[in-house]
């Protein structure tokens, strides 16, 4: 059975097209994204933007279009912290149903957490002995933290700081100012100061497109290689030197550096400032970086249902 997820985040939308095998197995058959920014002006307005419509209209009907020619027989839309926040909400859920045909179904942030740690640990649960996982998903709008064992979620929490977020409240500047800097450090660690330290026998995991940048950065990749970066390990030392080189470039030499995206350079610096405050309140000294997320486990969520 082909099936296909969208993950509708406030940066970027993803998607995921998989044969959905009897025994539970994922095979991927595309995997899409692309930057939307949805929640552009949502976080100072509350509403999305009328022009935001159309554009993501536009992305969502070639995803569709390519869902359709792929064979799948379903698809799984999901909305996150923009389309949470936003007051005309419904206005813009019901328009793309209207064009499109597709609900898009607005999840909760605990519902965001469960569903990006099924999909971040899939692949690491089928060992002898039960895996125990923290999972850190930095968002455009919201960065959840989610615990467990296996595939049973322990703990989850969400938090309104995203790299769109920060960006758009803080680091007005290009590059940012030391004051814009500490200002923003000082809000994104009063919201994350009541997280538990890292428990010893976790696998701490980061997915989204902040921690995905960051390993093609360390690994001083030419182009985005999803083999080599899923999984790989970035050290907090790592981050910290990428965070100070990042954060003394302007708008124009950030979108210069290869590893990064045009459309993702001026909300790196903030993503990665998220890591570094996250890392530091967990006692993390490493994060192993995946490539899932949220729209596999969308997948496995309706797998899990029968």
């Amino acid at each position: 059975m082909i099936l296909t997820s969208i993950d509708i985040g406030t940066n970027t939308i993803l998607m995921l097209i998989a044969n959905v095998l009897q025994d539970g197995t994922i095979k991927p058959v595309r995997d899409e994204h692309t930057i939307a920014r949805l929640g552009k002006g949502v976080d100072e307005n509350r509403m999305i933007l009328p022009t935001t419509f159309e554009r993501v209209l536009n992305v969502l009907e070639r995803f569709k279009n390519i869902s359709d020619e792929s064979g799948s027989t379903r698809i799984l839309a999901r909305g996150t912290s923009a389309l949470r926040d936003a007051k005309n909400q419904s206005e813009f859920t019901g328009f793309i149903k209207q064009k499109l045909g597709i609900d898009i179904e607005v999840i909760s942030g605990e519902e965001e957490a469960e569903l990006t740690y099924i999909g971040a640990v899939a692949d690491a649960v089928h060992k002898p002995q039960p895996q125990n996982f923290v999972v850190l998903d930095i968002g455009g709008g919201s960065t959840e933290l989610t615990e467990g064992t296996g595939f049973d979620v322990k703990a989850k929490r969400s938090v309104d700081i995203g790299s769109v977020r920060i960006t758009e409240r803080f680091l007005k500047s290009s590059p940012p100012s030391p004051q814009e800097i500490n200002e923003a450090t000082g809000y994104i660690h009063s919201l994350v100061q009541g997280w538990p330290a890292l428990p010893d026998t976790s696998l701490f995991v980061g997915v989204a497109g902040t921690l995905t940048t960051l390993a093609s950065i360390d690994l001083a990749l030419p182009s985005f290689d999803r083999e080599k970066v899923h999984k790989h390990v970035l050290t907090f030392e790592a981050v910290d030197s990428i965070f100070n080189v990042l954060r003394t470039k302007g708008l124009e030499e950030l979108k210069q550096v290869p590893q990064i995206l045009p459309e993702r350079a001026d909300i790196i610096v903030a993503g990665v400032l998220v890591l570094l405050e996250a890392m530091k309140q967990l006692g993390a000294e490493t994060i192993t970086v995946s490539d899932r997320g949220l729209r596999y486990g969308i997948l496995m969520k309706e797998i899990q249902k029968g």
